[in-house]
């Protein structure tokens, strides 16, 4: 997989995307498990991108919904028995 950042809010800590291979939108941010940090990548649709793009707030309910991991159907790659915490 090849996740390439089409904005980056450093704000905020989120970017937003496109996987390069599937075509694959994503909303992604930092997680921390203590000896490591990485990333959680979602996956969303262009529409969704585009709105992301254009309203903040909207991009921040998700990002604010995704890391109390309330849509973690959305994952595109699934995290270990040993998640890492926002």
């Amino acid at each position: 997989m090849k996740f390439i950042d089409l904005l980056v809010n450093r704000e905020e800590m989120f970017s937003m995307g496109i996987e390069a291979l599937s075509g694959q939108y994503y909303v992604s941010f930092p997680v921390s498990l203590g000896v490591v940090d990485y990333e959680e990548f979602y996956a969303i649709d262009r529409a969704t991108f585009e709105r992301f793009e254009q309203d903040l707030p909207a991009a921040l309910a998700f990002v604010t919904r995704a890391r109390r991991r309330e849509l973690d159907r959305l994952l595109i790659i699934q995290p270990g028995k040993n998640r890492g915490s926002a």
